[in-house]
């Protein structure tokens, strides 16, 4: 499990992780932004009237309507990326990483506006008028090759068929595995369930929701975002007010540090700019999931006679996600402190990487060492051996690091008693560690378990936890139903309706096995699942550039025709 975990961290570098994807992700969004001339902040006002219905005709063709639609689309994106994921960017990147999230969300209102569009005009009906769309549908359509000779080259097709497979993984590794993982994870540190019972029950409700298709789905994602986003924000705002005295350092602290990177400040070892940069993009998609090209497939299904007004609805999807919610996450998070200070707390394997020497944490210079080779500078010798462990204590003159900090007060417990005797390590990592075996120590925490900490400093006191564990359990939950219709949309794209079924089926079952499993490693999984949707769809949408362009150009000469009363943000 180990290695693979690594595989996926070392494929991860060549991709999401690795400075090109975030270029790309982040330029694509500017262009757009500046080519289209911010229509982020010129269409939202109407965004909002569309969502409230206001321009509708009773001969619009689609099974949602718009505001169904954001909300199924906004229970797909608003999930663990708001209270794990914005915890885990602050813990890997400082303050710094949440305005790079901010950026990209403002950026992604853009990207997610054309994506939409795109996937909304080309979208397909079948014999009983059910919706399919997305971006492998203008795919298809839109992107194959003419000859001279007026053959026809299919690229399109197979840049659809890459889409759509691709969609399907993610379905697994970035919309159902990481979710169940969470609410799982956070049921039993909270209430002590089991995390097999906790996947059971989950699974046979995830079951006969999604087996209703799309119109089930928005009647529950209808009532369902609304009441979680309102106990999730009056909780937030418990923590912050309560810390009121952090509110306006919290504030500063995301914005001093943006182009220099974070310095070590109580157990944070620090975080350069380029660490703050790469993590506060890559988190911020995975919230908001702008230019990934999901959303667009619960946006397709969006009762409208033509595809604009939908994609103007997209804008507020991630306004919502990531600038409203992840931003009250991350002053949580700053302004009750807990980002930066060690808490006791049971070790994660993966997340344990034992060095060869002794490094002390008060120590300058040590700290300098440890934070440029956690950020990627000069590496430092990591133990290969034996450590001899005596009464649950390690003898043997090394540093553990676990979740990025020293760790400190270490010891391994067998069943519960110190143990005693001898554990192999290679490349700094235990091998066959067994599974009777557990480290605790005191060192730095992340993804839930951390939000979690935050929520109990508030005026809530320790009943903090259960809005957060409840908060987990909607939000993920959301995002797993929607995640669902974005895999079976994607295999009737690819085999056809008949095997939607199957790939159901398979979907709960792997919910249910995914609630015991480690953390770590789905979310490295997912990091990459979305990388294989983001790239042929950033791909499309800036091939369809001029299109989209003329598109929004008919829409408002139309609209004007219709609505000549209504001042339009748009010179036609």
């Amino acid at each position: 499990m180990q290695q693979l975990n690594n595989f996926f961290i070392n494929l991860h570098g060549y991709l999401g992780g690795h400075e090109w994807f975030v270029y790309f992700l982040v330029g694509t969004g500017i262009f757009f932004t500046i080519y289209l001339r911010f229509p982020q902040i010129r269409y939202f006002n109407h965004a909002i009237k569309i969502v409230k219905g206001k321009f509708d005709k009773k001969s619009d063709k689609g099974d949602t309507s718009h505001f169904q639609a954001l909300t199924t689309a906004l229970s797909g994106t608003v999930g663990t990326g708001n209270i794990a994921g914005v915890a885990l960017a602050i813990h890997l990147g400082g303050p710094a990483a949440l305005f790079w999230m901010l950026v990209t969300a403002f950026l992604g209102m853009c990207t997610k506006f054309v994506e939409v569009t795109l996937s909304h005009k080309y979208r397909d009906f079948d014999e009983k008028g059910q919706v399919s769309g997305g971006p492998m549908y203008y795919m298809k359509k839109r992107l194959n090759i003419t000859l001279k000779n007026n053959k026809v080259i299919q690229t399109g097709k197979w840049l659809g068929i890459f889409f759509a497979a691709a969609t399907v993984l993610s379905s697994f590794g970035s919309g159902s595995l990481p979710q169940v993982v969470s609410i799982s994870d956070s049921m039993f540190a909270t209430f002590g369930i089991k995390h097999i019972i906790t996947g059971g029950i989950l699974s046979v409700i995830l079951a006969l929701i999604i087996i209703g298709g799309i119109k089930r789905i928005a009647y529950v994602t209808e009532k369902l975002v609304p009441a979680m986003a309102i106990i999730y924000l009056i909780g937030a705002f418990g923590v912050i007010f309560y810390n009121y005295q952090n509110i306006i350092p919290s504030f500063f602290s995301i914005f001093k540090d943006v182009f220099s990177g974070t310095s070590a400040v109580g157990g944070f070892i620090g975080a350069s700019f380029a660490f703050a940069f790469n993590q506060g993009v890559n988190r911020g998609l995975f919230s908001n999931e702008a230019g990934q090209g999901s959303a667009p497939i619960a946006h397709s299904a969006a009762r409208a006679h033509e595809p604009v007004s939908e994609g103007m609805v997209s804008i507020l999807e991630p306004f919502i996600d990531t600038i409203v919610i992840c931003m009250l996450t991350g002053l949580v998070l700053l302004s009750s402190g807990v980002w930066n200070e060690k808490v006791k707390n049971q070790f994660q394997q993966t997340d344990i990487q034992i060095l060869a020497n002794s490094y002390n944490s008060s120590t300058s210079s040590d700290v300098d060492k440890i934070r440029h080779h956690l950020n990627g500078g000069e590496k430092l010798a990591v133990y290969n051996g034996t450590l001899n462990i005596e009464n649950g204590k390690v003898i043997d003159p090394v540093t553990i690091i676990h979740a990025r900090s020293i760790a400190e007060n270490i010891v391994i417990f067998e069943k519960n008693n110190p143990f005693s005797g001898k554990l192999e390590v290679n490349t700094g990592q235990f091998v066959n560690l067994p599974g009777s075996l557990k480290i605790e120590g005191e060192s730095l925490v992340h993804s839930a378990q951390l939000t979690t900490i935050a929520f109990t400093r508030s005026f809530f006191g320790k009943w903090g936890k259960y809005i957060v564990a409840i908060g987990i359990m909607l939000f993920a939950f959301s995002t797993v139903i929607s995640w669902s219709y974005y895999g079976d949309r994607s295999v009737t794209f690819l085999f056809g309706n008949k095997y939607v079924i199957i790939y159901r089926i398979f979907f709960v079952l792997a919910f249910f096995f995914a609630s015991f499993t480690d953390t770590t490693i789905i979310w490295n999984l997912s990091l990459l699942t979305v990388v294989f949707m983001a790239i042929p769809n950033l791909i499309g949408i800036l091939l369809l550039r001029r299109e989209v362009k003329s598109t929004i150009k008919q829409y408002w000469v139309d609209f004007k025709k219709e609505h000549p009363e209504v001042k339009i943000p748009e010179k036609v």
